[in-house]
């Protein structure tokens, strides 16, 4: 403390011998800042959200079957590779440059600043604010990688991630946060419930009813078989590695940290995002315990993240009571809509329906209780139209790749596993069929 006042008492001094002079500098130094600062939160919370991709790898690997955990990680590395190229060759200039109040912007690459770039109209290293897009548009992809695990092509699933990061994703992102047609309607979505998501979700939910449900998951007379997954360790490492990537979702979608507000905010955002996956949590060990007589371990991990993207859409405003009950709606939602989707046969291995779609629609039809710049109504028109367009498109697309390379494994294989059939690296070969050969 005494240094920092010396030092402050010595910056006083200097600046009194300035006088007038130092003025213009003394702006231009706090532009410096700034720019140093935004530039700062968006790396921060790029490798923040982008190290969610371990989290999506290790929770989907712990989920599936022994004999597919292989061909998850590979798929999750695949899909963020994808993401990133797509998102430069196209992706961020279709979801920012040019929308104008419209439906898209403009295809081709994006430019960086030079190097050495001091581009200080901007508020920040143009660089940096395309890595903290990319890792978003990844984000989406692995939504779908663990819906529809354990049976689906690795080929046609890498083409669908082409498609979605490179052209679905960024067009519905640009309605809003390209300041497209939703932007000017007033929909809100600060991190993305919706754009995030929901769009990964209704995109899952579209391949998954076309792909089918897993050899043996549901009975002719209405009986679900359950399929354990590999590692409840692996599925526990993935939330919390996810959950600690969600402070930079979240945290660093304030967009801006150059002032003593927008630190606060930021700190604010922290600790709602927290409290909400705290809430989903708590709710989901609750439920399980009273519907089921036990604590579904995958229940709390999935409430954990339930909480979470239902606090995305507006992780600023609420109070902390009301981040724990958005959450908390959040983790009920995962315990009632996972045997809502058994019944209606739709196989969804990881839970990420619920978790992605559902709550993410909660989470943003619910933006107005405590945002109240925010309509219901406009909120339901953006969660509309995108899961509309989102759902037709995929469907489309789905389609367009099954009638040419077929999207599903055949029965041999897939009860093979896809480890050994599609990719010939098992995870586990000392437990596996690999066993025999050592």
């Amino acid at each position: 403390m005494k240094r920092a006042s010396t030092l402050v008492a010595a910056g006083s001094l200097l600046a009194l011998s300035a006088g007038p002079v130092m003025a213009e500098e003394k702006y231009a130094l706090a532009v410096d800042t700034a720019y140093i600062f935004n530039t700062l939160l968006f790396l921060i919370g790029g490798f923040l959200v982008m190290w969610m991709a371990a989290g999506f790898a290790m929770l989907e690997a712990g989920l599936v079957r022994t004999k597919n955990v292989s061909m998850q990680c590979l798929k999750n590395i695949a899909l963020y590779s994808i993401a990133g190229l797509m998102f430069w060759i196209t992706g961020y200039n279709l979801m920012y440059t040019g929308v104008d109040g419209g439906f898209m912007g403009s295809f081709g690459p994006y430019s960086f600043d030079p190097v050495g770039g001091d581009a200080l109209d901007t508020g920040y290293s143009t660089a940096s604010d395309w890595f903290f897009q990319m890792v978003f548009c990844a984000t989406t992809a692995s939504i779908v990688s663990g819906t529809m695990a354990e049976r689906i092509k690795l080929w046609a699933f890498l083409i669908f991630v082409v498609i979605l990061t490179g052209v679905l994703y960024p067009i519905t992102g640009s309605w809003q946060w390209g300041a497209g047609w939703l932007s000017e309607m007033g929909f809100a979505d600060f991190a993305g419930s919706t754009l995030v998501h929901s769009v990964g979700g209704w995109a899952a939910l579209s391949g998954a009813i076309i792909l089918g449900a897993r050899k043996g998951k549901y009975g002719k007379d209405g009986q679900v078989y359950v399929m354990p997954g590999s590692s409840m360790p692996l599925a526990t490492l993935g939330t919390f590695i996810l959950w600690l990537g969600w402070f930079g979702f979240n945290g660093a979608s304030q967009l801006a940290m150059g002032t003593i507000g927008d630190v606060t905010d930021i700190s604010r955002i922290f600790a709602n995002t927290n409290m909400a996956a705290a809430g989903g949590v708590v709710t989901a060990i609750a439920l399980t315990q009273a519907l089921y007589k036990k604590v579904d371990v995958t229940m709390a991990l999935n409430g954990a993240l339930a909480g979470l993207v239902s606090i995305t859409a507006e992780p600023l405003a609420p109070s902390v009571l009301q981040s724990v009950i958005i959450g908390g709606v959040g983790g009920a939602i995962v315990v009632f809509a996972v045997p809502m989707l058994d019944k209606l046969k739709i196989d969804d291995v990881v839970g990420a329906i619920p978790v992605h779609l559902l709550a993410g629609i909660w989470g943003t039809l619910i933006v107005p209780l405590s945002n109240s710049d925010a309509s219901y109504v406009t909120q339901f028109i953006g969660v509309a139209a995108v899961g509309i367009f989102t759902f037709v498109a995929s469907t489309i697309v789905w389609y367009a790749i099954q009638l040419v390379v077929g999207l599903r494994v055949t029965e041999e294989d897939e009860a093979m596993g896809l480890d050994k059939a599609e990719i010939g690296v098992e995870a586990y070969p000392e437990f596996g069929t690999g066993s025999q050969r050592l």
